[in-house]
């Protein structure tokens, strides 16, 4: 997921535009493939056939299946973030915190075809990232920022009278985004369904608010 709140991004038209078109298209396709068979039917290949176009097309985009995967993270990424601004509305900063957060962390649940590949890719990248050092260094950055923008939305609702004025909201923020993690991947295997595992998230979200 993308964890900034600047969503919305700018593409213009020209070389630079279509670019960026192929780019998804192909990493749609990774998606759909992800959502229908899995992650191990992830190929080159396969994602050629998907995509429409021929193998040395998406081998000139993405030499190995590693930056394929890592091309459908990103997608997810972009596609997650609007969604959430589908739900939220479009200026999140003139949304209620409240809101934002449990938009936000509810994205992270999968609930559809969509956001089930998006989570599989996420979580792959997850399992990666404790081989490869690169991988990792950049998760931490994402959630360097996503952490920073949920304690954020936490601290404005904190100066707002909306959380008891003792709450820690870095720390409830970090503990959120890993509960809800930790749900998305019990959803996955089967564990729990979606749910429940919303409901789960939500139960924690109002205690948090529920001691002001």
């Amino acid at each position: 997921m993308n964890t900034s709140r600047n969503w919305e991004g700018f593409m213009g038209r020209g070389p630079g535009a279509q670019h960026v078109q192929r780019r998804n298209e192909i990493a749609d396709a990774v998606l759909a493939i992800v959502a229908d068979r899995g992650l191990a039917a992830v190929s080159l290949t396969e994602a050629a056939a998907r995509a429409g176009v021929s193998p040395g097309r998406v081998q000139h985009y993405f030499p190995a299946k590693q930056q394929l995967l890592e091309a459908a993270f990103e997608r997810g990424n972009e596609l997650s973030s609007a969604r959430i601004l589908a739900k939220a509305g479009a200026d999140l900063r003139a949304a209620e915190p409240r809101l934002v957060l449990t938009t936000v962390l509810n994205e992270l649940i999968p609930y559809d075809a969509a956001s089930q590949a998006h989570m599989r890719v996420r979580q792959s990248f997850h399992a990666l990232a404790l081989a490869d050092e690169q991988i990792a260094a950049r998760l931490r950055q994402l959630y360097d920022a996503f952490h920073r923008d949920m304690t954020d939305l936490l601290h404005a609702d904190q100066n707002a009278g909306h959380l008891t004025p003792g709450t820690d909201p870095h720390r409830h923020a970090i503990s959120l985004v890993a509960l809800a993690e930790g749900l998305a991947a019990n959803v996955l295997i089967g564990v729990t369904t979606s749910q429940a595992a919303r409901q789960y998230l939500l139960a924690a979200i109002a205690d948090l608010y529920s001691r002001a």
